[in-house]
């Protein structure tokens, strides 16, 4: 059918007002700072045969999820099982449909008008808690999934409008955290319940022929215009190598090979050569992958537009089975992100030289999450802390890199505040800055990592973290020098210090300090063309010292210093 131009955009911009209202419905109901106050979920809504129309704000992991768990709902409720209106799957297998981790629960509602199956709303968040071996459902020791929490493998939360209430109970029986956990879920049930009545009422106030022609035509604009942006890059092959450090117990390097084929048009993506999947938990599954290929994808084509299944067609993904990148089950899978950023790392920065005006330096490269549980001193419940940190972002072409920014795979997170943290767990923030450590020198300054230092109050804890990144400093571009390094260190009452990486279940005592350290990013461009301007704000704004500028940036010197 022919639809006029203003017609098509109203409802285009009307489906992403949609998962801007299902995005706000999570962020207000839900029970888990990692959801409520970081943003750690997305959502989406897709066509009745799941191709991605809107997605909201949200995790960058979570980009290819949307449509890939719709799919993967749709192979599994076939004609002998069909689907119905009032249904809610939810779904955390980690090796197909978008799968992550455990710890991350698609919801998953069909939408039905007139009784044909006409759209999809979807969430996906990360629960605080899942079961398993370890408080915070991850383990760095893992060597198999069963280790690592409670599997949903698509089942029925909610059949014809009414709650499997054997599903909720074999939940709450099986995690640290009941009731965020409860909460959480009929939290992802409402905003998708959100999005469906709103889609419902789009559909009835334009009919279904408008809507279905607007959203045809809205993936065909995304195919149109990452096209156009895809043909300005140079054609060629571009091969790179990435490292993962460390399986958990301490075996590594393991090299990422890719090899990236730009054509006319099509990006082709090949990480033939990868080292096979690995024994510990620091694997990252295939529908993974995916995501990571689709970000880069889209960072070099159609960064500020709105994703949808269109923005990705014309990228292909080439990945044997049974890699670190393709993990099958029952590899264990809990610190995925580690190597999904390890991933779009090595994507970036193999593209990086090939369009330096569209993408920066290295980035700090590591989701560097920490867990931490044990009792509460005010309320004696038991907590389990689950956070990402910030670090440093490279610089580009035409400014220094961000502070305190999240990594690539957290797109619209935030940090836990510190007096959320010091309300609902046994710990005290101390310190909350800017370092200064070193790196990330150019003409355009990578921007600096962080510290965060707490004190335990509880009379004890366990300490849970992976900081990747801890011997391959962040990368820089054009000349520009590389960052620093992530890690952390465990300081005791006694003065004595611990250094980690990777890690689970470190004990520790009331009193004892954890001081977090994220890199600082690359820099970009030679740093013998950095004004000398800039040079004594860095110093004066504490981002470098005079030593390392008098060290690093040739033409500055102690006379400089002095006028």
């Amino acid at each position: 059918m022919s639809l006029n131009k203003f017609t098509s955009d109203i409802i285009q911009d009307s489906l992403i007002s949609i998962g801007e209202a299902m995005f706000e419905t999570i962020q207000r109901t839900s029970m888990s700072p990692i959801i409520y106050e970081a943003l750690d979920y997305a959502v989406g809504i897709t066509d009745g045969e799941g191709r991605l129309l809107a997605q909201g704000n949200g995790v960058i992991t979570f980009l290819a999820a949307m449509s890939l768990v719709v799919e993967e709902t749709l192979k599994r409720f076939g004609d002998n099982n069909p689907l119905k209106e009032g249904d809610v799957i939810i779904a955390n297998t980690p090796y197909l449909g978008g799968g992550t981790h455990l710890s991350d629960i698609a919801i998953i509602t069909p939408i039905f008008y007139k009784k044909e199956r006409v759209a999809f709303t979807v969430n996906k968040a990360h629960w605080t808690d899942i079961g398993g071996t370890n408080p915070g459902s991850v383990s760095t020791v893992s060597t198999e999934i069963y280790q690592e929490g409670i599997h949903f493998p698509f089942i029925k939360v909610r059949e014809e409008g009414k709650i499997n209430d054997a599903v909720l109970k074999i939940l709450e029986a099986n995690v640290r955290l009941p009731k965020s956990t409860l909460g959480d879920l009929f939290s992802g049930i409402a905003a998708n319940d959100v999005g469906a009545e709103r889609i419902i009422k789009l559909i009835d106030k334009y009919g279904l022929k408008a809507y279905k022609q607007a959203a045809k035509e809205f993936m065909e604009y995304g195919e149109r215009i990452s096209l156009k942006e895809l043909q300005k890059i140079p054609n060629g092959t571009y091969e790179n190598t990435g490292y993962i450090e460390n399986d958990g117990f301490g075996n590594g390097p393991f090299p990422i090979k890719l090899k990236i084929i730009i054509k006319d048009n099509e990006m082709v993506c090949d990480f033939t050569g990868t080292h096979k999947q690995l024994k510990g938990p620091l694997n990252l599954s295939r529908t993974g992958l995916e995501t990571a290929v689709r970000a880069a994808f889209k960072s070099i084509t159609t960064p500020t537009l709105p994703a949808n299944n269109g923005s990705f067609k014309h990228v292909k993904l080439i990945c044997p089975e049974n890699t670190v990148v393709s993990a099958n089950s029952p590899a264990p899978i809990s610190v995925y992100y580690e190597v999904f950023l390890a991933a779009i790392d090595l994507l970036l920065k193999t593209l990086g030289p090939i369009v330096p005006e569209k993408l920066p330096a290295g980035h700090f490269r590591s989701v560097c999450v920490t867990y931490i549980s044990g009792l509460h001193p005010v309320t004696n419940e038991f907590y389990v802390q689950a956070e990402p940190l910030s670090g440093g972002w490279g610089a580009n072409a035409f400014n220094d890199g961000n502070r305190g920014q999240f990594s690539y795979s957290h797109g619209e997170s935030y940090n836990i505040p510190a007096e959320t943290r010091e309300r609902k767990y046994g710990v005290m923030v101390e310190e909350y800055c800017f370092h200064n450590e070193g790196g990330g020198y150019g003409e355009f300054q990578g921007g600096n990592g962080q510290y965060l230092v707490f004190k335990v109050l509880s009379k004890e804890a366990f300490l849970t973290g992976a900081f990747l990144g801890y011997s391959i400093p962040t990368w820089g571009l054009n000349e520009g020098y590389d960052g620093s390094y992530n890690y952390f260190t465990v300081i005791r009452t006694d003065g004595s210090e611990e250094k980690y990486n990777v890690v689970t279940n470190i004990k520790l005592n009331k009193g004892d300090r954890v001081k977090l350290v994220t890199a600082t990013g690359g820099g970009y461009g030679n740093p013998d063309k950095r004004p000398i301007k800039k040079i004594k704000k860095d110093i004066k704004n504490g981002y470098i010292t005079e030593e390392q500028a008098l060290k690093n940036y040739k033409h500055f010197s102690n006379e400089v210093i002095k006028s």
